[in-house]
């Protein structure tokens, strides 16, 4: 009965610290897009579920459409994460 009580909390635990470690909107710029590669270059600020630094980088998009919703010099909002490993953008849109 032990070994249950230390396996469920192990997975609340597991849940709790995967919740704490979800994507939050970043702001940004577009400074390039890459249709052929689903790609998008952005200058953004800190991405705190990446332990990033704000700077410039590529990053490939989760769905290609999204880039149709966007062009370069716009201000954005977007969520990053870890997608089988590489760094992608999950969610992006106009900054209002």
């Amino acid at each position: 009965m032990q070994m249950r009580g230390f396996v469920t909390a192990l997975a609340i635990t597991a849940f709790s610290t995967a919740a704490l470690a979800q994507a939050v909107p970043v702001d940004g710029q577009v400074t390039k897009i890459n249709e052929a590669q689903g790609k998008i270059t952005l200058k953004h600020g800190p991405i705190k579920n990446l332990d990033m630094e704000g700077m410039t980088m590529v990053f490939v998009v989760a769905d290609p459409s999204m880039l149709n919703a966007v062009k370069v010099g716009d201000k954005v909002k977007f969520e990053a994460d870890r997608v089988n490993g590489r760094i992608t953008v999950t969610k992006i849109e106009k900054a209002t």
